[in-house]
């Protein structure tokens, strides 16, 4: 359970310093735009998402608080 803990805090922690350090990713998303029969057309567009600095924050320190208190567990 301690190992659990300690690992779960090491994890949101990384995700939260990937967060603050770099706060927008972009992905590719394919979208059909017309099918007529069995040909289709698609389009691969770029899109960008931003992760919140508060939700990175609250990653950091929830992740050191479980680093910090995952050895005290019983």
């Amino acid at each position: 359970m301690r190992r659990f803990v300690i690992i779960l805090g090491i994890v949101l922690l990384v995700a939260g310093v990937a967060g603050l350090v770099h706060p927008n990713f972009s992905y590719h998303k394919q979208e059909e735009v017309a099918k007529i029969g069995p040909i289709k057309a698609t389009m691969d567009e770029e899109k960008t998402a931003q992760i919140p600095a508060a939700v990175s924050i609250v990653l950091l320190v929830s992740g050191i608080g479980l680093v910090l208190l995952g050895p005290r567990i019983k």
